[in-house]
């Protein structure tokens, strides 16, 4: 047995992701690894951005004979919407999913979620928002 323990799930998908949101630019795994101070192996770099990929939370293309990767979402905010999404459309019973999540916000999370499904209500459009309640159905999804 060796004395380093291991990390917690995703602390190093969420490095690797800070180093390229701080980068603002398409980083190599090489550099990946030289922006989070060497200190982990390069195919360690390498496997953890081909996860990212393969979940769609960064882009890549090529390099010369690499690939240099790029955040999908603009920041941990997006990122955590993102899953929250991912989430939601895994089940079967959405309309179970949401009620269970809105019934453990705290107040001060509620009105904040209040606030903002009102000022998305107001900026959709007027006919989108009547067909929809017309149907008696939620409104149709948005493509990604």
């Amino acid at each position: 047995m060796t004395d380093i323990a291991r990390r917690p799930a995703g602390e190093l998908e969420a490095a690797v992701l800070a180093a390229l949101w701080a980068a603002h630019t398409p980083l190599t795994p090489p550099q990946v690894q030289q922006s989070l101070g060497g200190t982990l192996a390069r195919t360690t770099v390498a496997t953890i951005l081909a996860r990212l990929y393969d979940k769609g939370t960064v882009v890549r293309s090529r390099s010369g004979r690499a690939y240099a990767y790029t955040p999908a979402v603009e920041d941990e905010a997006a990122l955590a919407a993102r899953r929250m999404h991912s989430e939601l459309e895994k089940g079967d019973d959405r309309n179970g999913v949401l009620a269970r999540f809105v019934s453990r916000l705290s107040p001060d999370d509620e009105r904040v979620l209040r606030l903002l499904l009102a000022q998305a209500d107001a900026s959709r459009t007027p006919a989108a928002t009547t067909a929809s309640t017309r149907k008696g159905s939620p409104e149709p999804r948005r493509p990604r």
